[in-house]
């Protein structure tokens, strides 16, 4: 009795079925019909007039004229967004003179493929000053622990004698200390802007790492400033003394005596500290300082775009890269690697025997009247400086 039940109500649900199958196969055509009577609801573009593209004018039609053979192809709208195309847009050009520009035209930076300005300028970036950059400046910190591992500083051989001749006036030393303490700051941040996430996010995590990072950009952006007014002072102080002369080429010939042990004779400044002043502060610190003055916006006159904007980040990077490798061996030789130089600069004083053994043109020229020993007119404490420390 169960099994006979059972079979007549499977029949019952079969026929159900097969009555509503019927009656929603009936209805396909009448909707169909309603449908192709009005405009497009829905449409996948590969089964809408497949060959719109036998068109012989089809790459050149616009985006009004792609919508007519294929609803919802905008391909020539992003074409033409793709080819830096500039739309229109309620900002001024005054204020905003890209607003309406998504996509940058393609161009091709030393180093990058033709492809648009963005992506240029970051393959340039992160294929090119970001990993070679990075290297240079390990090579260069390892030259300098390895010089001063192997070589090691260089001495003065005769004993103090307690006279001193000062070698820098206190203008003088307030103008490099600010412009040291500007460039070393600048440098710090820098560093960390630009290669911090690869020595640094890994220690101290991404929030701590993005707040640094946001400090040191402005602290880099204030510093900038600085580091530009004391760079034309420090110019202006030390060019007299840093013009070239005959006793340079002697000089570079022998590589300042470091290898043979043997100090070559030089005036005020050798030909290395020279080179430092006129390759590293005059034409690489202009170069850093005017394209950082054009990153920050703060030359009055110029539209700042985004193309300008990538060159000059490009030429402020790899400036800075090459005047920070030129600076380390400055640094290197104006503290550990030359014994009473830093003292020097701190006091403005040098003994006799320094100046001697390290500028014995400079020194000559002091003893024989034509410059004076004393240049200032009190010391810095009111009398008689004590010995520096050679």
């Amino acid at each position: 009795m169960l099994r006979s039940l059972f079979t007549i109500l499977t029949l019952a649900f079969g026929l159900c079925g097969l009555a509503a199958a019927q009656t929603q196969g009936a209805s396909r055509p009448a909707a169909a019909s309603s449908a192709a009577a009005g405009a497009t609801q829905s449409a996948n573009i590969l089964d809408l007039k497949p060959d719109a593209s036998a068109d012989p004018k089809y790459a050149q039609q616009s985006n009004g004229e792609r919508a007519k053979v294929q609803p919802g192809n905008n391909a020539p709208m992003w074409r033409q967004v793709g080819s830096g195309i500039t739309g229109t847009s309620s900002l001024p050009r005054s204020q905003a003179p890209e607003a309406g520009n998504l996509v940058q035209p393609s161009v091709r930076y030393p180093g990058s493929r033709l492809t648009n300005a963005g992506e240029a300028w970051r393959e340039v970036r992160n294929k090119w000053i970001i990993p070679y950059g990075g290297a240079l400046l390990l090579i260069v910190i390892g030259a300098i622990a390895l010089f001063h591992w192997r070589i090691g500083p260089m001495k003065v051989k005769d004993e103090p004698t307690g006279r001193l001749i000062e070698r820098f006036t206190y203008m003088e030393r307030s103008a490099h200390w600010a412009n040291a303490v500007a460039f070393c700051t600048l440098a710090i941040s820098g560093v960390v802007m630009a290669f911090g996430k690869f020595f640094l996010l890994p220690v101290i995590g991404t929030t701590l790492f993005g707040w640094l990072a946001y400090l040191m950009k402005n602290v880099h952006n204030f510093s900038g400033p600085v580091f530009a007014v004391s760079l034309l002072v420090v110019i202006v102080t030390f060019v007299g003394d840093n013009l070239p002369s005959k006793d340079d080429l002697n000089w570079l010939l022998k590589a300042g005596g470091i290898l043979s042990g043997q100090e070559i004779e030089s005036g005020r400044f050798n030909a290395g500290e020279k080179i430092t002043f006129w390759g590293g502060v005059f034409l690489l610190g202009l170069i850093v300082v005017a394209s950082g003055l054009f990153m920050d916006k703060l030359i009055p006159g110029l539209i700042y775009e985004r193309a300008s904007m990538q060159v000059a980040h490009m030429v402020h990077a790899a400036s800075n890269i090459a005047m920070l490798c030129m600076f380390l061996g400055h640094i290197y030789m104006g503290t550990a690697g030359t014994k009473g130089a830093y003292e020097g600069m701190r006091t403005g004083y040098v003994d006799e025997s320094w100046a001697r053994e390290h500028h014995a043109l400079w020194y000559a020229d002091v003893q024989s009247g034509k410059l004076p020993a004393q240049r200032s007119v009190t010391s810095p404490a009111g009398s008689a400086p004590s010995a520096v420390q050679v």
